[in-house]
């Protein structure tokens, strides 16, 4: 029996995270569970799974936590304190990774030095700070297991082989709602149309992310960081089922692949078995009635978000950290109505036009470049739209 910690669980993963688990009431137990804001969804989740504790993020909501938990004997914690501790107790033997953004930081380094298995779904914090996560994962033992669908794809490829024959890695993108469309169109396109994903359900930042294909640039600095690939030999193709999940190829040509529906149930419940295969419980890939693979290139010129990532990668240091940053506040205001679509890759290329990178940032400097890049592009956003 093994006990999980889901910082996220209101979210999309947090709740498939939670059906998977109770679906396996001999193999789980829910010690922790931690939410942004959704009090209610959070208090519902506490009381099915009998948590432990549970941690409301925004500390403001404290009491309304405090009275929809009324009576039951959940420990309930507020706050980054409160990620914490759970992240590190020795309780958690598992900790599911899915809060949104680079919030998750510290809950995972403090998770990484207590040595536990991370199942991450959070990519934001590996981008923002791969250095510092990876060398907290070797310090405290351990283990990390990607669940974001792509690199979980490469993590299962991976099983068994000799990695000295590994030439590359292989990243699929879908391409996202908005894949056809010209750059004209692109300037009108509002949330609404952004969040219409063709193929996958997901939460809205990492759907706008996949509409501007950050998401892709996002998940080759993931990969170079969880699969030591250096970013040369990692490459992208678009691939509009959402069946390959990604690939990797070896010096003698050979490429393998892991297939399956679009959805993030597989990934989720396989790092939380791992290295066990569990049984599931939904329809499989029927390879007939797909009938159909196409592929193609990412089209650079109108998705400028995928070489804004891949220059950032390059020059390395805290400027990754300042492109998460950018990106997440950028995603934010669309989201709100407050600038439009392409305006989120101008903000980020003018975020890191503006940087000076810092070569190896300790901890406390990548925190500083967060908050600093989130106020600055906070301000341009302001100018824009009229306001202080």
């Amino acid at each position: 029996m093994k006990s999980v910690c889901l910082l996220g669980s209101t979210g999309s993963i947090g709740c498939q995270s939670l059906d998977i688990i109770a679906a396996f009431p001999d193999r789980f137990r829910v010690f922790a569970l931690a939410a942004d804001s959704q009090v209610e969804l959070l208090a519902e989740q506490a009381r099915r799974f009998n948590a432990d504790a549970v941690v409301i993020y925004r500390e403001e909501l404290l009491p309304q936590l405090r009275e929809a938990l009324a009576g039951t004997p959940t420990r309930i914690l507020a706050g980054m304190d409160g990620l914490l501790e759970v992240a590190g107790a020795p309780q958690c033997d598992i900790l599911l990774a899915a809060m949104v953004g680079a919030a998750g930081l510290l809950p995972l380094l403090a998770a990484a030095h207590a040595g536990k298995i991370i199942a991450l779904a959070n990519k934001e914090p590996i981008v923002a700070a791969g250095h510092l996560v990876m060398e907290a994962v070797a310090a405290g033992g351990a283990q990390l297991i990607p669940v974001d669908s792509e690199p979980s794809a490469i993590f299962q490829c991976l099983q068994g082989q000799d990695r000295g024959g590994l030439v590359r890695l292989l990243l699929t993108a879908s391409g996202g709602a908005l894949k056809d469309l010209t750059t004209e169109q692109l300037a009108r396109v509002t949330p609404e149309a952004a969040l219409r994903h063709p193929t996958w359900r997901m939460g809205r930042k990492i759907t706008v992310d996949s509409a501007t294909l950050m998401n892709k640039g996002l998940e080759v600095i993931e990969a170079h960081w969880l699969f030591a690939m250096p970013l040369e030999r990692i490459g992208i193709v678009i691939h509009p089922q959402s069946v390959i999940h990604s690939l990797i190829e070896f010096r003698d040509g050979s490429l393998l692949a892991q297939l399956g529906m679009p959805s993030m149930r597989t990934p989720i419940q396989y790092a939380l078995g791992y290295p066990e295969r569990l049984a599931h419980n939904w329809a499989p890939l029927d390879l007939l009635q797909v009938a159909t693979l196409t592929f193609a290139p990412p089209d650079f010129s109108r998705f400028p978000c995928l070489e804004l990532a891949r220059q950032a990668a390059m020059t390395g240091g805290s400027l990754p950290a300042c492109l998460n940053a950018a990106n997440e506040v950028a995603v934010a205001a669309f989201l709100a109505g407050q600038i439009g679509f392409l305006d989120i890759p101008r903000l980020v290329e003018r975020a890191l036009a503006a940087h000076a990178p810092l070569p190896c940032p300790s901890l406390d400097e990548v925190l500083t470049v967060d908050q600093v890049i989130r106020e600055e592009v906070g301000r341009w956003i302001g100018v824009r739209s009229g306001g202080a």
